[in-house]
């Protein structure tokens, strides 16, 4: 029982409401992305539609007459799923099913949270991120359930654990979906318990511990491997890393750290895998330093430090000491390799480019000098 997976490379149209103003920059920002997001899941996009509303329709999210045009869209481009870039309910999920697969061939709906979903069990690959993606996506079938489908209504008489009497087919699945969460739970805090093990075995080595945060496809991957002379997994892919990787750099006379490969953010990321991924992202919040990976060349970039920002607060990481990395600079032929620091000496910002390698010598210098003054700056106060 799980939420339901996206077929192999199935044709799509999608669908991006947006809801109030919006700056047309910021729109094609949201759109380009929303066509990443079902690249990453698999899909292919035939058609992206684009609306605009004060605020959503009860019923189907974009109203009737929206609806009307996805439906003809999804015809004539033989498209098997829509995809929506917003978050919609089970109700609507369930009316706009029933709409858009009048005309015979069954067409399949699949919100925001769905996509992200599907791409977090594609990418998953360690025992413990299984586990998490799984219990993300319980619980949100759980929610699914509410005034979901009309063949979870059915009466259930009391036979053995069936449940009891007169039980709905919807209280059964709910109890299941529930017992299913309660073993999950249990599971991950025994890996959390081997997690918080190694965590603390860092913490009495006595090494600066560095978490590498960033939205997704910044090139954290790319730069912790330039770093760490490691082979992390890369792609040009939404959430191409999804499992924390750890590797210890030395990095001259008395520097030593612990670096911290983690799992891109995004913006409207569901609380759920939030939720769920928060052993993970402990790491982060744990942390004595986060480099903050930044896509300088995406316009975008100051809505994406935001969306980064803001989860760090929901986790717990919003007081952990920053080094912004404005990373892809090749992509910017203004930009050169540079530390910023402030009056003070202060380290503001440095610029690099993780693919070419330039100023990556530069950011380890910065690390070394972190990780001298980090008995002092880690220090216990007298």
């Amino acid at each position: 029982m799980s939420t339901r997976r996206i077929p192999e490379r199935p044709r799509a149209v999608l669908v991006s409401l947006l809801v109030g103003p919006s700056a047309a920059a910021e729109a094609d920002e949201r759109a380009e992305e929303a066509t990443r997001l079902v690249s990453s899941a698999g899909a292919q996009v035939a058609l992206a539609i684009r609306a605009r509303r004060d605020r959503p329709d009860a019923k189907t999210y974009v109203g009737s007459g929206k609806v009307e045009e996805i439906r003809s869209a999804a015809r004539e481009h033989g498209a098997e799923i829509v995809v929506f870039d917003n978050t919609l309910s089970a109700a609507q999920v369930r009316n706009l099913e029933k709409t858009l697969s009048e005309d015979g061939a069954a067409v399949t709906v699949y919100d925001r949270t769905d996509l992200i979903l599907n791409i977090f069990a594609q990418r998953a690959q360690s025992h413990e991120g299984k586990l998490q993606v799984e219990l993300a996506r319980l619980e949100h079938l759980s929610t699914r359930l509410v005034r979901g489908w009309t063949h979870l209504e059915r009466q259930r008489g009391s036979l053995g654990k069936t449940g009891g009497p007169g039980e709905k087919q919807i209280e059964l699945d709910r109890r299941l979906i529930g017992d299913k969460v309660k073993k999950l739970k249990e599971r991950l805090r025994k890996v959390e318990k081997v997690r918080h093990t190694q965590r603390s075995g860092r913490v009495r080595s006595g090494l600066l511990r560095v978490a590498l945060v960033g939205y997704t496809n910044a090139g954290k991957s790319t730069l912790f491997n330039k770093l760490a002379r490691s082979d992390a997994y890369v792609a040009d892919k939404l959430f191409a890393t999804l499992d924390t990787t750890t590797r210890r750099l030395w990095l001259g006379e008395g520097a030593q750290i612990a670096l911290s490969d983690t799992v891109g953010f995004i913006r409207e990321l569901p609380h759920g895998l939030v939720d769920a991924f928060r052993a993970t992202l402990e790491e982060t919040a744990q942390a004595d330093l986060l480099l903050h990976v930044v896509d300088c060349a995406n316009p975008q970039r100051d809505a994406q430090v935001e969306a980064v920002n803001v989860v760090l607060e929901e986790i717990g990481a919003g007081r952990v000491p920053q080094i912004v990395v404005w990373n892809k600079i090749d992509q910017l032929p203004e930009l050169e390799p540079e530390v910023v620091r402030d009056p003070y000496g202060k380290i503001l910002n440095i610029k690099v480019s993780a693919a070419s390698g330039a100023g990556v010598d530069g950011l380890r210098e910065v690390l070394a000098e972190a990780a001298r003054e980090a008995p002092k700056a880690l220090a216990p106060a007298a």
